[in-house]
């Protein structure tokens, strides 16, 4: 594996999404690994993205329905590519079928974005959700779709391998659990951490661009933080997140000691300096960066079962899970003002990082795409369904494509 391109919607904002931290993982992975990098977007970088070069990645320029990019992968010549979600494998992946057959072909799902979208749905109607309903959701046919396209498919949560296999009867050879890698933390790690009595207040972290973020905040500024500040009257939230928009920024509210902060540029810092992260996630999928962040810093933690979904297996939250709002309210209170279960919060949140996100998680990724490697024919003739709808794509999207290129030229 000596060469290895990703190719993206947008260049990774590390500071902005978890999936962009994420990306930056899967990167350095690579390069431990001994491989040379190169990022393809189609999309000039923002001013959140991260420096490409910097990390010793090259950056390639990948036009949408441009044919151009068909010279540009034959000169590449990649052993391994990666697509940022399954619409850049839409966009790409039969242009990289045709010009590099031999290519590993991998999709990263970040999250499943059928199940967060289906849980949002529900959500919207009032709802409960039944993993069944995926099965009727159109994006859920396209994802699908792409993932069998693939050679493998990247999944950072296991409770969406177990539902792909339990709802879509989905081969597990298919199917890669890589969650967050972390450093491990020392035994003395939580010694480096602010402690009880240097904190104060509550914090809410999420891109505002990511609905399941944003209906969080709803509920806390709607009916929990209410709640809370029925028992605290002096306390406050203040609420980070990048990308906040005007009807963000309308929930500030000072008395209410509702504090709208907008973009935190280093998360680690804010939420250090907390005693409480509350995240009353009512929908979404895959795994939550800001639990992380948090039990990195030594930061107990309030949200749902929701948003701890995946994230603790067998082993105690780093605070408490609960999806009633006034045990909610009443969970936060208590690790706020309480130094002993906040104490056994931090340590629950050490063991988590130390047992469940280790950089000890990606052994099995690679030792999967060197047994990919060794016999690639072999592992796509055992995928049929994959095979198929690639035939069939390339002749509908390719066409499609060549079309809209040619539409693009006579303009």
């Amino acid at each position: 594996m000596k060469k290895v391109l990703i190719i993206g919607q947008i260049i990774p904002e590390p500071t902005s999404t978890a999936m962009g931290r994420r990306m930056l993982q899967l990167i350095k992975l690579f390069q431990s690994a001994g491989a040379e990098v190169t990022f393809a977007c189609g999309a000039e970088p923002t001013a959140y993205a991260v420096d490409l070069s910097a990390l010793g990645v090259a950056k390639m320029d990948f036009p949408l329905n441009d044919s151009s990019v068909d010279a540009a992968l034959v000169g590449l010549a990649p052993d391994v590519v990666i697509f940022d979600r399954f619409v850049a494998e839409e966009q790409y992946g039969w242009r990289v079928a045709a010009q590099c057959p031999s290519a590993i072909r991998i999709l990263d799902t970040e999250d499943f974005h059928s199940l967060r979208l289906g849980r949002q749905a529900a959500f919207k109607r009032g709802k409960a959700f039944k993993p069944s309903d995926l099965l009727t959701l159109d994006i859920a046919k396209r994802e699908i779709a792409s993932l069998y396209r693939c050679d493998l498919t990247l999944f950072i949560s296991s409770v969406e391998i177990g539902l792909l296999q339990d709802v879509f009867k989905i081969d597990r050879a298919l199917l890669q659990y890589l969650p967050f890698l972390e450093p491990q933390l020392a035994s003395n790690h939580l010694e480096t951490c602010m402690g009880f009595e240097q904190r104060e207040d509550f914090i809410s972290l999420g891109n505002f661009a990511h609905e399941p973020n944003w209906q969080s905040v709803v509920q806390l500024k709607k009916e929990i933080w209410p709640l809370i500040r029925a028992q605290l009257p002096n306390a406050k939230l203040n609420v980070y997140g990048a990308y906040p928009s005007e009807k963000v920024r309308q929930l500030h509210s000072e008395k209410d000691g509702f504090i709208i902060k907008g973009r935190a540029e280093n998360a680690h810092e804010v939420l250090s300096k907390a005693r409480v992260l509350i995240a009353p996630l009512a929908f979404g999928a895959g795994l939550k960066g800001k639990f992380i962040d948090a039990m990195q810093v030594g930061t107990p933690s309030v949200t749902t079962s929701i948003g701890a979904e995946g994230m603790s297996g067998n082993l105690p939250w780093h605070g408490y899970v609960t999806d009633n709002p006034q045990d909610f309210a009443d969970k936060a209170v208590v690790l706020h003002n309480e130094k002993v279960l906040f104490e056994q919060a931090q340590r629950n949140g050490v063991k988590l990082i130390n047992q469940l996100f280790t950089l000890s998680e990606a052994t099995p990724f690679i030792e999967k795409i060197n047994a990919i490697r060794e016999d690639l024919a072999a592992h796509r003739a055992q995928n049929f369904i994959g095979s198929m709808l690639m035939h069939h794509r390339l002749q509908s999207t390719k066409y499609l494509s060549k079309w809209i290129e040619e539409k693009n030229m006579g303009k």
